[in-house]
């Protein structure tokens, strides 16, 4: 027998939402997945009318529902934004070129400006040749420092006045979670804010912080939505995929899991002597950083010196050579070489 909608009771149900247990017609679906994306930005105050808000695109299912949300949201409440899509290009063959195409689809569909920044373009690298000489096991940290400073880059280009990333509830959890396993208390202190930024980069804002992934996923499937769903091929080994299973077999026996570690991420309490490190900025590219060099330019150094482990772990202790253009002793390159990747 058919299952109404607990909402407009009138229509069958064709879900069972995930985070609140109703079962919804498709129409009251949209509007409530819609109406919980308004209240997000408008209890944290996200934008301001007039501003031109960049939308991080990668052509998966989070950027895609976070742009046509966002545009559906801007019409419908007279936010008063310039929206433009802002992809970065990592030079991973049959991945990223695939889902370039997807966003270039989406750029239509939705008919907002789009900007393409790339790795090649800005580092004098790809993914594809990062990871010939480091491997897989600690690829993930170079493609995300550099497409963190990629997105920025991009939207200086663009002279946007905010970033907004597809992040969703699951995200910020697995976020919260891998900072406790690491003891990255500065990390855990700021990680679940909904607004990043203030430091002087360009600010950047979560305004799918609080939707789940598979209501994300039902979204984007009930409304047809053209999105690219293969998994990035040199992800499997990265540490988030440990914390995203986990969060799964806790999200299946208690469904309030990936909310419930949100909010304590953000009633986390840290000591007042607690040391926490300073942020500055790079003295070589003027990108904000905790190092006299941000990890960018060490994790570049590295690769251009054929020393890749060079900017992973702490080497901050070599900085002062790597500023001065000095030659490494042939025991530091020895071991910088013994990459155990």
């Amino acid at each position: 027998m058919p299952v109404v909608c607990s909402s407009c009771e009138k229509k069958n149900a064709v879900l069972k939402r995930p985070k609140t247990g109703l079962s919804l017609c498709k129409d009251c679906f949209f509007w409530a997945f819609e109406e919980e994306v308004h209240q997000t930005i408008s209890s944290a105050k996200l934008f301001t009318a007039g501003e031109t808000v960049g939308i991080g695109a990668s052509g998966g299912k989070d950027s895609t529902v976070l742009a046509h949300v966002m545009k559906v949201l801007n019409e419908r409440y007279c936010y008063g934004l310039h929206l433009m899509l802002l992809s970065v290009d990592e030079g991973i063959t049959g991945y990223r070129d695939d889902s370039l195409e997807t966003v270039k689809r989406n750029q239509q569909q939705y008919d907002l400006p789009l900007k393409i920044v790339s790795y090649q373009e800005l580092y004098g690298w790809t993914m594809d040749a990062i990871v010939k000489q480091v491997g897989l096991k600690n690829n993930c940290t170079f493609c995300g420092v550099f497409r963190r400073q990629a997105l920025d880059r991009g939207a200086m280009v663009l002279k946007v006045d905010k970033i907004c990333t597809g992040h969703n509830a699951d995200d910020v959890a697995e976020t919260v979670m891998m900072n406790f396993l690491r003891g990255d208390i500065a990390r855990l202190r700021r990680c679940t804010a909904i607004t990043t930024g203030s430091e002087g980069a360009i600010p950047r804002c979560k305004p799918l912080k609080y939707a789940y992934e598979k209501e994300i996923v039902l979204y984007a499937y009930f409304k047809k939505l053209d999105y690219f769903s293969t998994e990035c091929v040199y992800s499997p080994n990265a540490y988030r995929g440990h914390a995203r299973a986990f969060l799964k077999d806790l999200e299946s026996i208690r469904p309030s899991s990936i909310v419930d570690i949100i909010h304590s991420g953000e009633n986390l309490s840290v000591k007042e002597d607690v040391k926490m490190p300073v942020q500055g900025t790079c003295v070589r590219c003027g990108y904000i950083s905790s190092q006299k060099l941000c990890k960018a330019c060490v994790l570049l150094e590295g690769l251009n010196r054929g020393l890749p482990k060079l900017g992973i772990g702490k080497h901050h202790k070599l900085h002062h050579k790597l500023l001065a253009q000095e030659p490494l002793t042939e025991k530091e390159e020895k071991k910088l070489k013994a990459v155990d990747f």
